[in-house]
């Protein structure tokens, strides 16, 4: 055990003795994150504002999807896997993602990262637009998209009902080798344990999607920086190109992990293979290497589909991470 391992029985156990003086900075240092203020038409807000350094930061909720836990924690036993569902109080029948888009405001412009589901992935998805609404923007206002893997829940709001494009004005951004995969070829997802309708119904909508900025997306290679102050990370595995971002300012970084997880439970603090990962030895070299990243600098991260507002760090252990939710900030 190293100085960035913990062993797992001691980081529980401190966590139900002691929960109450366990602080986790928030991002931007101490002070520096603000709830924004008011409630969604739903009655609870479905976004939350910080800061990293001088960048204004705003998780924006798309709302949820969701299936099977065995989707997302392909190698765990069923006994292992109910255990551990019903130890965290979740269902054993259905595990719940969330949407958690994030909006940067920085140089004069306002960058998304992820642009959500809309209706691709169920009826729960599609809500960016109200919390938007709710920080008096529109999708109008958004100069940027960057999209880190061309999945329906990342890309499926690009697309209005009528086919045009949801961001008139915006710039989007796709990892090169998720357009060629995805876009360019009929794709196999062979790979995905679904059904074989659902995987049709998911290739179409990823078509359907980007269809409205086909003539004039800007496709990126991992590793590049698509605006000062977020930088992509090389995170193949889960898809051809997929990248995981760091928004950096000053000395103040938070990293996003786009599907590198998909619940904190499953693939965190267990460390199960999500099954949709088109190379998994790929991904969990993905996921092993910037997760022990966050872990050894302290890095802040965002989670797209943990639960809401998915702000937290990484803390590893001798045999995984233990995810530790950031304290909320008002």
């Amino acid at each position: 055990m190293n100085a960035f391992t913990l062993n797992r029985r001691a980081i529980m156990l401190s966590a139900v003795a002691g929960a109450s003086t366990l602080v986790v900075p928030a991002v931007g240092g101490p002070g520096s994150a603000k709830a924004h203020a008011g409630s969604s038409p739903s009655g609870n807000a479905g976004h939350y504002r910080f800061r990293v350094g001088d960048i204004q930061a705003t998780v924006l909720s798309d709302g949820i999807i969701g299936g099977r836990p065995r989707i997302y924690a392909s190698d765990a036993t069923e006994a292992e896997l109910e255990a551990v569902l019903r130890r965290a109080f979740l269902p054993t029948d259905h595990l719940t993602l969330n949407l958690n888009t994030l909006l940067m405001e920085t140089g004069g412009q306002r960058i998304l990262i992820e642009a959500g589901a809309g209706q691709t992935m169920g009826p729960n998805g599609g809500r960016i637009f109200e919390n938007l609404a709710a920080i008096g923007l529109g999708p109008s206002d958004i100069d940027v998209i960057v999209i880190s893997h061309t999945h329906p829940d990342h890309v499926g709001n690009l697309r209005t009902a009528d086919g045009g494009k949801a961001f008139s004005r915006a710039a989007v951004f796709v990892p090169k080798a998720d357009w060629d995969f995805f876009v360019r070829t009929d794709p196999d997802l062979s790979y995905m344990p679904v059904p074989e309708e659902f995987r049709q119904r998911f290739a179409a909508n990823i078509k359907n999607s980007l269809q409205p900025v086909a003539n004039d997306v800007e496709l990126y290679e991992a590793g590049d920086e698509i605006v000062p102050g977020l930088t992509t990370l090389v995170a193949a595995g889960h898809t051809p190109g997929m990248a995981t971002f760091l928004v950096h300012s000053g000395t103040d970084q938070l990293l996003l992990t786009a599907d590198l997880a998909y619940h904190p439970v499953v693939n965190v603090d267990n460390p199960w293979l999500p099954g949709p990962d088109r190379d998994k030895e790929a991904a969990l070299a993905s996921r092993r290497r910037i997760f022990d990243q966050a872990a050894a600098d302290r890095i802040a991260v965002l989670g797209f589909h943990f639960p809401f507002p998915g702000l937290g760090r990484m803390l590893k252990t001798d045999s995984a991470y233990v995810w530790v939710p950031a304290n909320w900030q008002f």
